[in-house]
Parts: structure tokens; sequence; C-alpha cells
């Protein structure tokens, strides 16, 4: 009898198991629809190209916060200038210095390496800086850095003004695309090497308004 019991109750589970798994392989599509059409819902073309999401605007916050509490502690006894490299990384820069409880100051310069979605490794006449650096501690502020060429070329020309130090805050870095090595002390996010779009960046001038990250859809 008992046994008679237990072979019902397993063939009972058997059935069950066997529902189960068919009910999730029939809604499978279903999810991958579902998943495809939010993601289609999120994209955004940008005049030739579209770009889906990469990197929420929650986890981009969260990130800076953590960075922007690595900074109180290192500078805790000084008053850095923030360096901020016009025009991709005025809002990194922004929330970076919402979040800094240091005394601080800020400045900006403006430069240019990319065209279309390539960077083209000219750097050009770096405009804006009026502050005096010399003796004072420097953060430059960077939205991403790829090959690094632009920013390395930015920190000599700093460094020839004699600051007591110089450091940098990145918000995203490409390791594969990086042909001029440096010490990057402040990383947001390491990414692979693809075309990003928003938080500041843009394509052609256009995207930066976008408070996620995207990226160029493949």
């Amino acid at each position: 009898m008992n046994l008679l019991y237990l072979h019902e109750r397993n063939l009972t589970a058997v059935r069950l198991q066997t529902v189960i798994f068919t009910c999730i392989f029939c809604l499978l599509p279903a999810y991958d629809r579902i998943f495809a059409a939010l993601t289609d819902a999120n994209a955004m073309t940008v005049n030739d190209k579209t770009f889906v999401p990469f990197i929420p605007a929650e986890s981009i916050q969260s990130r800076i916060q953590e960075l922007a509490s690595q900074i109180n502690q290192d500078y805790a006894d000084k008053k850095p200038l923030l360096v901020v490299i016009l025009n991709g990384a005025f809002l990194f820069a922004a929330d970076l210095m919402k979040n800094l409880t240091i005394p601080c100051e800020i400045t900006f310069l403006r430069v240019s390496s990319y065209k279309g979605t390539s960077s083209t490794g000219q750097l050009k006449e770096i405009l804006g800086l009026t502050e005096p650096i010399a003796n004072r501690d420097l953060i430059v502020i960077e939205d991403i850095v790829d090959t690094g060429r632009t920013l390395n070329d930015i920190c000599e020309q700093l460094r020839a003004f004699q600051p007591s130090s110089l450091t940098i805050a990145t918000l995203l870095f490409k390791p594969e695309a990086l042909l001029k090595p440096m010490k990057l002390d402040y990383v947001g996010f390491e990414i692979e090497n693809r075309f990003v779009l928003g938080y500041g960046l843009d394509y052609d001038g256009l995207g930066r308004n976008s408070a996620d990250i995207l990226v160029l859809e493949q």
C-alpha cells in the first residue's frame, strides 16, 4: 500500500515538473519579445546611428557617490582644483562635485579629438585655463578615456605649470583602446571598446542630455 502511494506521488511530481517546464519553454519567446520591446522603447536614434541602453542613470549616480567618497578621504586635508575637460565631462563633474564634502574649486578646459564615432588623436589648443595652477592639487575630470592620447597631452601641458599633484578621474575607461599607458586614479566603469552616448557624451554634438549611457547598436 505504501509502495503504491509512493509510486503515485512520484508520478504526480513528474507530471507537475513536466507541466512547469512546458510552461517555461512556452513563455520564453514571450519574454524575449517583451525584453526586445523594452529595449526598442529605450533606444535612441541620433542622425544615422541607433543606440541602446547600456548603463542606467541609477548605476551612474551610485558609482559617482562611491568615487566622491574616495576623493573625500584622499583629499581630506587639501583643497583640490577640479579641472574639467569640456564638453563631455560637464555632467559627471557637476554630480561628482555635489557629492564632495571637502573644500574644492573648479575650472574648465575645452579640447576636442573626436569626429563622428572615432578619436582623431589630434589635440587642439587648450582653451579656458585662466586660474594659476602652480602648487595646486589638480584632479583632472574626464568623461571617457579610450586611446589616452588627448588626456596624456593635456596632463603633460598641465604638469608644465608645476602643480603640487595631478590625479585623473574618469567616468568611463576602455582598456582595450588605450594606446598611451597612464595612471587613472578614479574610474567609474571599465567598458569594452564600443561607442557610447549620453550623460554628457555625444555623437556629432547630439545625445549629451540622456540621463542614461547608451551604446551603439551592433
